[in-house]
């Protein structure tokens, strides 16, 4: 395997204490449930790649972006936005070249205003005039979707495919700004 290959793999280590302490688990890929490798997760260290970590197993319930970094306690990633103070599953987002495409909807089933991004939007409302966006259709690249202006708030994981109701998917939740997952990772 090439260095250059290695670089586009990603690999995050979960500890079961903070500090970088107790049980580890390596991972190198998704990994949907974690509870047969450890019973919490207190801290992480990604060492390459970007992932998404989730408070439940099979990829369910809140979702956090994590790039390379260290992660020494539940407390340090709250303050970075997480809100949730245990991880059960995760997933590796894979590296895309090239360039990023994404049409949002106001209303669901591809329904009202549409747009076409290919960059960052911090805010729907003062860019598109647009109250909601409660569908979308990512074409190319990987995408954060944020419930709040400026990207805060509860975020989701959107790959290329085809989101036609968000409110089904997320309990009533909302967004309100986006943002391509480069090369930052």
């Amino acid at each position: 395997m090439t260095t250059t290959d290695m670089n586009m793999m990603g690999k995050i280590t979960f500890y079961e204490e903070r500090n970088f302490q107790g049980r580890h688990y390596d991972c190198m890929s998704d990994c949907s449930d974690m509870s047969s490798y450890m019973s919490r997760c207190q801290s992480c260290r990604v060492e390459s790649g970007c992932f998404m970590v989730y408070e439940r197993n099979n990829y369910m319930g809140q979702q956090f972006f994590m790039r390379r970094g260290e992660y020494n306690d539940m407390q340090s990633m709250r303050s970075m936005g997480m809100m949730f103070d245990n991880i059960r599953s995760c997933r590796m987002i894979p590296y895309h070249r090239g360039q990023f495409r994404m049409k949002i909807y106001e209303r669901e089933n591809f329904g009202g205003q549409s747009y076409e991004l290919m960059d960052d939007c911090d805010n729907i409302q003062d860019r598109y005039r647009m109250s909601d966006c409660q569908s979308c259709n990512v074409m190319d690249g990987h995408w954060l979707m944020y419930e709040q202006p400026q990207y805060r708030g509860r975020m989701m994981y959107m790959r290329p495919g085809e989101y036609r109701n968000f409110r089904e998917m997320m309990s009533g939740q909302r967004f309100m700004s986006m943002r391509r997952i480069t090369d930052m990772c």
